[in-house]
């Protein structure tokens, strides 16, 4: 009886295929590897790796354990260019693979995540760039590099467009956290590949004679993003339920929050199905599952800060979200739809150091921590607010 070979599949580093494969190759072969992984060559529309819709090339950034990156190909692609070059008669016979200790396996990377370089020049000063990253990140503490980590997973999962990402945000009477007086909520799942977003804000019928407006701003009749619904407590838990329960018959959920701890709370006090729901994300996509996810963590990571966490409305400013207003915080359906907002143009955007130089170019002069501008910082602070919400107006930062 014939025992099968394990096929074993991971990713081979960047360098490692361009300059240490090519190397050890006869010259017949290494010309043709060379020309078909030059720079300007992999982002043309037509190499054979080129995906459709999407100009050019995909590859992958893969974090280790200690927080320092890689640029990637994935073994399915490297496997691809040795038998397309073959099957073009540009080699004799199919070049062999790369020496298995190149071999990165997934249970070796804490991160893998995919980016993409439109031109050449870019996917050429690529390697500088995150090898200047890592000389940065020496040193960090293991708060900022978790969150880092879970900064790439998120947008690896996001790229992945599976399940169904729900900003949810409860808004409750400032001298009383028992008493619940908004709920709001905004989603986005993919239908066929087709993005659909949905929102919702609803008041609590029995508490609206509970007003904020001394510690908190009293905004609860001023969403912009939909029609306000008014429902019983009663029907508040069963609406809650229920739409987490059908999301959660679409495949994973990604329950997004800013600052989580509270909303959780209080989505256990209505008895919403989230007993199995988890803060620690997986290493691959999810196909079933609930998961918690912290905009105000995930900021912390682009930032470049590991301990302390910003304010929604700080994270919207610094985030340049479209027709972002502070004055309509502290309603729950706007605060779940900037959520969500902030959390999109996180995880759809480019790897975390590419998208923070993006945001912040040259504010970063050491390690990996963004140094705003005085005036960044000023152009966040609210005239109404002193010290409400968890929000500290001197210090920008939510009090722990």
């Amino acid at each position: 009886m014939t025992t099968a070979t394990p096929l074993v599949t991971g990713y081979y580093r960047y360098t490692d295929i361009w300059f240490q494969w090519t190397e050890v190759l006869p010259s017949e072969d290494r010309d043709p590897l060379k020309a078909i992984l030059a720079h300007d060559s992999l982002v043309h529309p037509d190499h054979p790796l080129h995906q459709e819709g999407v100009e050019g090339v995909s590859l992958y950034i893969g974090t280790f354990p200690n927080g320092e990156a890689r640029l990637l190909f994935s073994s399915a692609q490297v496997d691809y260019v040795r038998y397309w070059l073959h099957a073009m008669k540009l080699t004799e016979k199919i070049i062999p693979l790369p020496y298995s200790e190149c071999l990165l396996t997934p249970a070796e990377l804490s991160t893998v995540s995919p980016v993409t370089y439109q031109t050449g020049g870019a996917l050429r000063s690529a390697v500088k760039k995150i090898d200047k990253n890592n000389k940065r990140l020496k040193g960090s503490n293991p708060s900022l590099t978790s969150r880092r980590e879970a900064f790439e997973r998120v947008r690896t999962f996001w790229a992945a467009k599976s399940g169904t990402w729900c900003a949810i945000d409860f808004e409750q009477w400032e001298r009383d956290h028992t008493i619940i007086t908004e709920f709001g909520c905004s989603q986005i799942h993919w239908d066929s590949g087709k993005e659909i977003q949905d929102s919702a804000h609803f008041i609590v019928k029995e508490h609206e004679s509970y007003r904020n407006g001394t510690y908190v701003v009293e905004n609860r009749m001023n969403y912009k993003f939909g029609t306000t619904v008014q429902l019983s407590k009663t029907l508040l838990k069963a609406t809650v339920s229920n739409m987490i329960t059908a999301m959660h018959s679409r495949g994973p959920v990604f329950l997004v929050f800013h600052d989580a701890s509270q909303d959780v709370k209080v989505l256990r006090a209505l008895d919403a199905p989230v007993n199995e729901a988890v803060y620690e994300l997986p290493d691959k996509t999810p196909r079933e599952g609930i998961f918690i996810l912290d905009t105000a963590l995930l900021f912390g990571a682009l930032e470049g800060e590991g301990n302390n966490r910003r304010a929604l409305q700080q994270v919207c400013n610094h985030l340049k979200i479209e027709n972002f207003s502070a004055g309509l915080l502290h309603n729950a359906g706007n605060d779940a739809y900037y959520t969500l907002c902030a959390l999109r143009k996180m995880a759809s955007g480019e790897p975390l150091d590419t998208l923070r130089e993006q945001l912040w170019p040259n504010q970063t002069p050491d390690g990996v921590k963004v140094q705003f501008h005085a005036y960044e910082d000023d152009s966040d602070f609210s005239d109404q607010e002193g010290v409400m919400g968890g929000y500290n107006a001197v210090t920008g930062v939510l009090n722990e």
